[in-house]
């Protein structure tokens, strides 16, 4: 399989580097077209993959460059589906699918998949999953949409190994025998609706297709609190292990303990993690862990230490008593209304970002723990207008360094200072990772 064989991989991003340095070692011949302009892509990846053999088309996608000799046409996640080669691949009969895909047919059979998925806090629940794994002993690795395509382990597995793997709604558009024997879904709601035509429903089928290949032998761990979830997987054919915030189930929330079958695992009073969303994210761990055996303490040991995911809602230090939190991936309202609800403190919130036309005022009812309104970036002056609203002092700077400074002639101890920004970063910044990173900076000279 994937041996001889004449493969297009559409977009040159990590997936497509990776797959492309898999498949040329084994004697396929390989062509990476990608739309950018040749200038703008990675060098060093892309000389060191020419001196392999693959081959290379940048700038645009020539009518003529994909015909039916070609065996595989492998997708980079972020290509829209109905790109013109992905139509003209399936009238060719050549078969579409993805790196995620392609390596999923090349694991070996004795390898266990956990496949996570969900509208938010999949990022979180792979993360914490795979350190209580490794934390066991349990040789384990992190791969998927976490930023390690999954190819880039063949090499590296061996017999009884365990791979956690994040899986966005993209990698699981272009799937077909994908299937993890352990398989997480954290939640539903409406997201990513443009990739799929705006049609919600869409949407939802492709996220629950991470169940579909499962059988009886398989695991399926749902989030009982949603709706959507419980919708969609209502006839799907794993074993289903429920995780709740607010009733009774496998795996619960009650009084400030979390319960695995109705023994206290996790006091939530000792995490570092805040928010019911991230105690939901650890109850998905939890059910995940208990399928290893693996054991309280080990569990206690990971959830009690762990800080967060960089740059979502994570904890980033504590002085003179104040709390500080970066969460620059919040980059809308529902993100920022989910920080908000995590604190139940004094908060001084840095909002603003790009303009986009957001509507601050889906805030309001999460704002009643806000002392101070720090506004910043393009759209600051709306966001100034919608904190005099509420009657909350607010500070208007451009920058975030300037926004800094006023922090600290007002915050006092107990107070809570969250980036929370429901917006883009890309007024100032060329991405919102070095937003955060410019915040935690700031964080440690106090």
């Amino acid at each position: 399989m994937f041996e001889n064989k004449k493969i297009f991989i559409l977009g040159f991003a990590r997936s497509g580097y990776e797959a492309a340095k898999y498949l040329i070692k084994r004697n396929n011949e390989v062509l990476i077209n990608d739309g950018k302009e040749e200038s703008k892509v990675d060098q060093k990846k892309k000389e060191e993959l020419e001196k392999l053999g693959v081959k290379f088309f940048f700038g645009s996608h020539p009518d003529d460059l994909l015909d039916n000799s070609y065996d595989y046409l492998i997708k980079n996640p972020g290509v829209p589906i109905h790109h013109k080669y992905v139509k003209k691949a399936k009238e060719l009969g050549v078969e579409v699918i993805n790196e995620v895909e392609m390596a999923y047919r090349l694991l070996p059979k004795d390898v266990t998949l956990i496949g996570i998925t969900g509208t938010n806090g999949k990022t979180t629940t792979t993360t914490l999953t795979y350190e209580i794994i490794k934390e066991s002993g349990i040789n384990c690795h992190l791969a998927g949409n976490i930023g390690y395509p999954l190819c880039s382990f063949l090499d590296k597995l061996k017999s009884g190994d365990v791979i956690v793997m994040e899986t966005s709604c993209q990698q699981l558009e272009n799937v077909k025998e994908f299937k993890p024997n352990i398989a997480v879904m954290t939640n539903l709601s409406e997201a990513h609706v443009d990739f799929f035509d705006n049609d919600y429903q869409k949407y939802k089928d492709v996220k629950t297709k991470i169940f579909k290949n499962q059988t009886k032998d398989d695991v399926a761990i749902l989030n009982l609190e949603n709706d959507e979830v419980l919708a969609q997987t209502k006839n799907i054919k794993s074993k289903k292990l429920y995780f709740s915030s607010a009733k009774n189930a496998d795996c619960y929330l009650k009084d400030n303990f979390i319960y695995y079958k109705d023994e206290k695992i996790i006091n939530t009073d000792d995490m570092i993690i805040v928010g019911k969303h991230n105690k939901e994210n650890v109850m998905a761990a939890i059910l995940v862990a208990k399928e290893f055996n693996i054991s309280d303490d080990v569990i206690r040991k990971v959830v009690y230490n762990f800080k967060g995911v960089e740059h979502r809602l994570e904890f980033c230090g504590e002085v003179s008593g104040v709390k500080y939190y970066n969460d620059t991936e919040a980059t809308n309202i529902k993100c920022t209304q989910i920080a908000l609800s995590s604190f139940n403190k004094p908060t001084i919130i840095i909002l603003g970002g790009l303009e986009r036309g957001q509507d601050f005022n889906e805030l309001t009812s999460y704002m009643k723990n806000v002392k101070a309104v720090i506004a910043i970036g393009q759209c600051r002056k709306r966001v100034e207008d919608y904190a005099k609203s509420l009657n909350i002092p607010v500070f208007t700077h451009e920058f975030l360094k300037d926004g800094f400074k006023e922090i600290k002639k007002i915050e006092k101890e107990g107070d809570v200072v969250l980036l929370s920004p429901a917006s883009a970063s890309w007024d100032q910044y060329k991405e919102c990772e070095i937003r955060g990173k410019e915040f935690k900076d700031y964080v440690k000279e106090r």
